[in-house]
Parts: structure tokens; C-alpha cells; sequence
């Protein structure tokens, strides 16, 4: 095989049709790809993996020993199946092929080697049926090369159904023998400070260390590789966005005659928060700044001086909501802390799709001539339809429920407006960047006085079926006592074949789970009806796929106190301000993601009332789901939180648009874990940059830069 870059194709390293089948199992094109996939774990020959541990359904790459082999005609048809037990001295595993006798040839008594498959069950027993295995070299080579061979660890890939570790590893090889030394991406001056090795022998020692020692020198180092690259990039792009050029947006009397007239003290965090903001709207390129605060801190407030400031110079904002619930509730609570005075000339206007269309055509008419200041809406303004005179803000409420590409359209509406990004939980993605720095991060801590608190309780169904009755005896206390409760559920008919789910953030379905929803809102509705404790209670309900109109309407008897019980779905999620209401009662509780069941918890202990929590789940103790579920009840603070959905849904990719999950960018870094890595990394990168903007004298960090940011990459960080 000639010799190979980590630039050369996988057809020219490996041939056409290990090549291909690299592809589509894994998305492979180069060997920098093939060699960027590491190990998840090293195996110790004669150190077996615990087989009673393994998943049923998975993909699994296991090191084991043949205890057994036998063979035996079928009996629906012609043919034999051989079966062989494996075993690690305490579980067994068996394996079976079809019409395959010479495999008894192979899979001898004592022979060991790595085994992958996917696990099944017959019978009540685990089995790999037609597995791939690797055998380790017969008994005789073993005992000549026992000692080597024992401290020699066995690299294990994340496989597929098509491709098993050991083809990986087999691969890996081949390029490795062939490959040319790999230039270093870090200066080497960082390199030796950091005590890292060069990149060619970390390379090596990762995918073929001569003994475990070697291993974390390599991942610390491939680590360090990784996160420096990424700050570069994230620094390049913060270069290129500075470059722009943005409105100066500087206040003036808009802003001092709403101070004026506020009825409260602004908290400190709010006036540090305003400052920033402030001085970053009169600055000479676009803000692009995350402010994160928890629910009901003042972070609307702070968007709407934001919205005043570069209103003085005649620009608009733009607020976009997930809801039409929300919006509306936005536009009322804007005009009324505007007052009779600023309201009329910064016209707030709503602008959702379920206006009627005359209105419709009139909010758009006065965002189009710039008459509106403000403009409130849902997705409708990211139609091609919905223009602006000057949109200066973009204001992006409870980014969560938003994607990369829906911010980027609002965002280009304007001529490089500002953007205000407002979360009470950070998603996944956003603690990434935040860590990575590619955000301009504020938070507001701290909440206003008078806030009673929430407190939260998980409802056990699993050990504790008769809990059911007792969170509806609960809920009456509650409306005895004169107070209003919100009762949210998955899914609007839990009969329907749709489902009808309104959870988009939900996290998939996992352990401990039930298949389907079995508690929508019309279950409820039936339930409470049938209810005698529920005769003289009001209870209404409340869904996505209502008219806007009667959505309004219900939620503003709910504001008024008409309704005792407000049975929904996630339409009440954010921005929903009822005082009165004080508790929170969630059905199937591990159908909704971390930041939703924070999200939905926080409307309530809004005002002097303490809130009232309870999570209803079905879900088994010790399951994932159940994790879920008992991590928001331990705590009511977002930013602990987002890092619990970090470490249950992964960092999101952070080069790309996809808010959290599978397709993490992310290779060895991880993000809370190397938090002080990434740090030390940014200023390294910094430093390059600062003398070196170009990377001239770093050819090895600009090929580097090249190979992990393609265009769509680029794209999309140019987006953030």
C-alpha cells in the first residue's frame, strides 16, 4: 500500500469496497475520519467483559472465551445450527449460525477473541446470532508472547450492524502502517508548557497503545487537539462578526421616561445586565449576547429597555415567542409597563398566523412602514410575507424552542441587527457554546423580593399506585383554599392515532417508560368529570389545536380567577403569569425534557403564594426516565439543570445546528468534564490568533481548521 495523509482518500487507503462500506456506516471519507474515530474503550486480553451486563437490543463488541460447541439439524427445514456457548467465568453467551458446520472448525474449546452482535434472546437465554469475531492467535503463539500479549490492550470501536470493532481496528491498522507523520495543530511552545505529546504519537498510541499507560497521555492530548481547534474557529468567526458593521443604537429619552415610571426597583443583576446590553447596542458591530436568568428574574424587562434603546433611533425590535399564548400575553404586558404615554408611539403590534386575516395584513402594513416599534409574533414572522423598515433587535424568547435555522431567517430581515437571545434553561447546545465562548453570556441570578419559591415532588406511580388519588385530593385542597392549579399533559387524546403530542422538546421514549401517552387532555377532562370532588370545581382545558382567539380567551379567565383548573398541554410552558395559581401538576412527567418540566414548573410561586410542584411518573427507579424526573425535583436551579440535560442528551453540534444529541460534533472533549481544558485552550488559541490572524506560520492548526470545518460548518457558525 503506498504511503497515505490524513488527507488521502479512504479508496485510495483501503480499496474501493472497504471504503464504501466505512461510508455509509459511518459517514467516513478520509483517513483524518477513519482515524478520528476512537476507541470507547481498551479490553485486557484474558480480562473478560461481565456478559450478564449486556443490553438486550444492542450492538455489543465483547471479549470472551468458547466453553462450548455444538451442532444440530433444524427442525422446519433443511439445515444444521451450530451454537456455541462463550463465557466470561460467570455469564454466558451463546452464539448460532445457520448452515454454517465449518464454524465448529473455528470456535474451538478455550479459543478466545472478540465477539460482535447485536444482543437477542431465546428462550430465556442471551444469544449473537451470525456474529462477526476476531480470534486471538492460536495457544502455542500465545504462550511465546504471553507476557506482551497480556499488557497489550485491545482497542474497542463503536461498531454498527455492518461494520464490528475489529474491522474498525483492522483498518486502523492498515492506515497506521502506512501513514506519514501527522503535523502538529498546537504551537510548540503550548505543546511543551502543557506537557502533551506530538501529534503523531498521540495518534498512534490511541488507536495502538503497547501497554494501558500510554493511554491517557494520548486522549489528554487528542483532547487538547480538539478543543483548540474549535476555540480557533469559534475565535475566527468572533473576528469576522466584529468586522461587521452595526447601527449605532444609543438611548435617550424613550428609556428615561420609561425608568420614570416604573413601579419597582430594578434588581442589581437587572442594572448590571441593562449596562452591558446598553453599551453593546451602541458598539460598532452586531451583539449577539445570551441572557440567561431564571423564570421570572425580570428578563423581559431587560429585552424591553433593550427594545427602547433602539427605538430612540427609530429601529424596531422584533420578539418572537413559541406560542400564540405567550405572544399575546407579551404584547398585553409590554403596552401596559409602557403606560398611555410611550404605548401609542412605540405601537407594540402582534403579528401570529391564526389572526384573522384583515388584522393580520394590518400588523404586517405597520411593521412593513417601521410604525411599529415592536413587533410581537410567533412563527409567522419568519414568513417571506413579514418585513421591517429598520429592524435593529432580535429578541428570540425561550430559545430552546427554536432552531439555528428559524433565528438566522428573523435575523436576516434586518441589516446585521442585534440579537438578544433570552433562556431560563439552557438547552444543550447553548451550554456548549457558552463554555466555548462563542456567546456573549449574561445572567441574572438573582429574582425580585416577595417570591415564595416552588417546591417539587416526584408522584411514584411505579411503587406507589395510590399516589394517583391522592395528587387528585391535592388538587382540590388547593381550590378550597381559594388558589387555581394547572394540570399539563403529553398529549392532547392519548386515543387518537396522531397522539396529538404537543412536547417538541420531549426526550425519546427511554427505560421505564410506557410505549404510548395514556393521560391526554381529554382523558383528564373525562376523568375530573366523572369526579364527585369535581362538581362544583371549574375546570377547563386548553391545546395548540384551538383558534388563537378562544386560546386567548381561556387563558385570560384563567389570569381572571374564573377557572379553577386549566387542563393543557405544553402551550403554558412559558411566559403564562397567573399569581393565584400555586400548583403544578405534570402527568407522565418523563415524557418532557429537563428544560420543559423546569419551564412548566415556573408558572406557579409567581407571586406570594408557594408554588406546588408534583411529577407524576410511571417510570421504574433506576431507569433513565426516572433520573429525569428526580433531578428536576432535587433542584430549582436552571443552570444545574442544563447541565444534568447536558449529560442525559449530549452537547449538541457544537459547528453545526442540531441542538443537542447524537450527532454531537464533540469526538474526546466533553464539555462540563473539560471545562478548564477548553479554557486553557481558548487562551492558546487566542494568543495564535493575536500575533498569527492568517495562521501563516501554523500550518499544521490551519490544516487542522481545514479538515473539521467544512462549508456547511462554517455556515453554520456564521449563523450563531
Amino acid at each position: 500500500m503506498p504511503t497515505v495523509t490524513l488527507d488521502t482518500s479512504l479508496v485510495d487507503a483501503l480499496g474501493t469496497k472497504t471504503a464504501a462500506l466505512f461510508q455509509r456506516a459511518f459517514e467516513m471519507v478520509t483517513v483524518s475520519d477513519l482515524l478520528s474515530h476512537y476507541p470507547r474503550r481498551y479490553a485486557r486480553r484474558g480480562e473478560l467483559t461481565p456478559i450478564a451486563s449486556l443490553p438486550l437490543g444492542e450492538q455489543v463488541t465483547i471479549v470472551a472465551e468458547v466453553r462450548s460447541v455444538s451442532s444440530r439439524p433444524m427442525q422446519q427445514r433443511r439445515g444444521t445450527i451450530v451454537e456455541v456457548v462463550i463465557s466470561d467465568g460467570e455469564g454466558a453467551l451463546t452464539l448460532t449460525f445457520f448452515n454454517q458446520k465449518w464454524r465448529a472448525d473455528q470456535l474451538t474449546v478455550g479459543r478466545q477473541g472478540i465477539f460482535s452482535g447485536k444482543v437477542g434472546q431465546f428462550k430465556g437465554h442471551q444469544q449473537l446470532a451470525h456474529p462477526d469475531y476476531a480470534l486471538f492467535d492460536d495457544e502455542e503463539v500465545a504462550r511465546l508472547t504471553a507476557h506482551v500479549r497480556q499488557n497489550t490492550p485491545i482497542p474497542i470501536y463503536p461498531a454498527t450492524r455492518t461494520v464490528a470493532s475489529w474491522q474498525v481496528q483492522k483498518a486502523v491498522a492498515d492506515v497506521l502502517e502506512n501513514l506519514q507523520p501527522v503535523a502538529d495543530p498546537l504551537p510548540d511552545d503550548f505543546r511543551g508548557a502543557h506537557g502533551l505529546l506530538d501529534a503523531d504519537t498521540a495518534l498512534r498510541r490511541i488507536h495502538a497503545p503497547a501497554e494501558f499507560d500510554e493511554i491517557d497521555a494520548a486522549r489528554t492530548t487528542l483532547r487538547m487537539h480538539e478543543a483548540f481547534v474549535l476555540q480557533t474557529a469559534l475565535l475566527q468567526q468572533r473576528q469576522f462578526v466584529r468586522a461587521m458593521s452595526a447601527t449605532s443604537r444609543r438611548a435617550g429619552d424613550l428609556l428615561e421616561r420609561f425608568d420614570a415610571r416604573l413601579p419597582f426597583e430594578r434588581t442589581p443583576d437587572q442594572h448590571a445586565v441593562g449596562d452591558v446590553i446598553a453599551h453593546d447596542l451602541e458598539g460598532d458591530w452586531p451583539m449577539n449576547r445570551l441572557v440567561q436568568g431564571e423564570v421570572g428574574s425580570g428578563k423581559t424587562l431587560v429585552a424591553l429597555r433593550a427594545m427602547l434603546q433602539v427605538a430612540q433611533s427609530g429601529g424596531q425590535s422584533a420578539l418572537i415567542a413559541p406560542t400564540e399564548v405567550l405572544a399575546a400575553q407579551h404584547v398585553r404586558s409590554i403596552a401596559r409597563m409602557l403606560g398611555p404615554d410611550l404605548a401609542p408611539e412605540l405601537m407594540p403590534t402582534l403579528l401570529t398566523g391564526q389572526l384573522p386575516a384583515a388584522e393580520r395584513r394590518k400588523a404586517a402594513l405597520r411593521a412593513a412602514s417601521g410604525q411599529a416599534r415592536i413587533v410581537v409574533g410567533t412563527h409567522a414572522l419568519l414568513s417571506a410575507s413579514t418585513t421591517f423598515a429598520d429592524l435593529g433587535l432580535v429578541v428570540v424568547d425561550e430559545q430552546h424552542r427554536f432552531g439555528v435555522e428559524q433565528r438566522e431567517t428573523l435575523r436576516a430581515k434586518g441589516t446585521a441587527p442585534h440579537v438578544l437571545v433570552l433562556t431560563a434553561t439552557p438547552i444543550p447546545r447553548t451550554v456548549a457554546m457558552t463554555v466555548f465562548g462563542d456567546l456573549d453570556v449574561s445572567t441574572i441570578r438573582s429574582l425580585p423580593p416577595g417570591r415564595a419559591g416552588i417546591s417539587s415532588f416526584v408522584a411514584p406511580l411505579a411503587e406507589k399506585p395510590g399516589w394517583f388519588t391522592r395528587v387528585w385530593e391535592r388538587v382540590t385542597e388547593e381550590v378550597a383554599a381559594g388558589h387555581q392549579v394547572f394540570v399539563v399533559c403529553a398529549a392532547i387524546d392519548a386515543e387518537s392515532k396522531a397522539k396529538d403530542q404537543e412536547a417538541p422538546d420531549a426526550a425519546p421514549v427511554l427505560e421505564g417508560e410506557q410505549p404510548r401517552t395514556r393521560w391526554g387532555v381529554v382523558q383528564v377532562r373525562e376523568l375530573l368529570a366523572t369526579n364527585p370532588a369535581y362538581e362544583k370545581i371549574r375546570v377547563e382545558t386548553l391545546h395548540g389545536k384551538m383558534p388563537g382567539e378562544q386560546k386567548d380567551a381561556i387563558m385570560q379567565a384563567f389570569a381572571r380567577g374564573e377557572i379553577d383548573v386549566l387542563v393543557a398541554t405544553t402551550v403554558v410552558e412559558v411566559g403564562v403569569d397567573v399569581p393565584n395559581a400555586s400548583t403544578m401538576v405534570i402527568l407522565e412527567a418523563d415524557r418532557f425534557g429537563v428544560s420543559q418540566l423546569h419551564q412548566l414548573r415556573g408558572r406557579v410561586g409567581r407571586g406570594q403564594l408557594p408554588g406546588l410542584c408534583l411529577l407524576v411518573t410511571e417510570a421504574p427507579v433506576d431507569t433513565p426516565a426516572r433520573s429525569r424526573v428526580e433531578a428536576v425535583a432535587a433542584t430549582t436551579d436552571g443552570f444545574d439543570l442544563a447541565e444534568v440535560d447536558l449529560e442525559l442528551r449530549g452537547e449538541g453540534d457544537v459547528l453545526g445546528d442540531a441542538q443537542s444529541g447524537a450527532r454531537s460534533s464533540l469526538r474526546l472533549l466533553r464539555v462540563v468534564a473539560d471545562a478548564d481544558l477548553i479554557a486553557i485552550a481558548r487562551a492558546g488559541a487566542e494568543d495564535v490568533l493575536a500575533e498569527d490572524p492568517a495562521l501563516l506560520q501554523h500550518a499544521g492548526l490551519a490544516a487542522a481548521l481545514t479538515r473539521r470545518l467544512g462549508q456547511q460548518e462554517r455556515a453554520a457558525l456564521a449563523k450563531n
